[in-house]
């Protein structure tokens, strides 16, 4: 049996299962989402949002990419950002980064990697940010998971920075961002960095006119 017909079969299981045990259960996922929850997180296969958290599907808006980062210049994110925010109204927004991260890994050697490079070059910033604390580590594991959580912090702070987050903040005291590492090998979140709204931005990055 061809692989992609077991995930077709399975779907199928699923689907009855849940008839099973709720015969209105799709009846409620059809009407509208109210996630309270953005969630940012690593494209990583290990690290499934909605179960690490024991989320229910509608519980949870998810955008995913390579070692979970927030650029100013990814239209993807800012599009995802601005929809959580100011349509779905979410009330938090969580940055999650795991131990073992294959993209923050890849950042810290120095072969080219073709298009990806110009995405890990977000994390060697990161890296430059910290080079002092980071370089001061000799054990490339610890080195490698101190990086990990930097990354998240930087990616909170680049949430801050934009003009979506400063609004909401402004006039809705909302969303509250929240900056985590899982453990893939206890399945354990662990809280890097926190900012509530209305915590300080560098003022090169405030807006005045929102």
């Amino acid at each position: 049996m061809k692989e992609y017909i077991k995930l077709l079969l399975a779907n199928k299981a699923w689907a009855e299962e849940k008839i099973q045990e709720d015969d209105s259960y799709f009846v409620r996922m059809a009407e509208d989402q109210t996630p309270n929850y953005l969630w940012i997180g690593c494209s990583d296969s290990r690290v499934p949002a909605n179960e690490v958290i024991g989320a229910e599907p509608g519980e949870l808006f998810v955008h995913r990419n390579i070692a979970n980062m927030v650029v100013h210049t990814d239209l993807n994110l800012l599009s995802v950002l601005q929809y959580a925010v100011e349509e779905l109204k979410v009330k938090h927004i969580i940055v999650c980064g795991h131990y073992g991260c294959g993209g923050v890994r890849a950042a810290l050697n120095h072969h080219n990697m073709g298009m990806l490079n110009k995405w890990l070059r977000n994390v060697k910033d990161v890296y430059r940010l910290y080079s002092g604390e980071l370089e001061g580590i000799d054990n490339v594991e610890l080195r490698l998971r101190r990086l990990i959580e930097l990354n998240v912090k930087e990616q909170v702070i680049n949430l801050s920075k934009t003009s979506i987050v400063q609004k909401a903040w402004k006039y809705h005291q909302r969303p509250h961002i929240h900056g985590w590492v899982y453990g893939l090998d206890d399945g354990i979140l662990k809280t890097i960095y926190d900012l509530p709204p209305g915590s300080p931005v560098e003022p090169i990055y405030q807006y005045d006119d929102l």
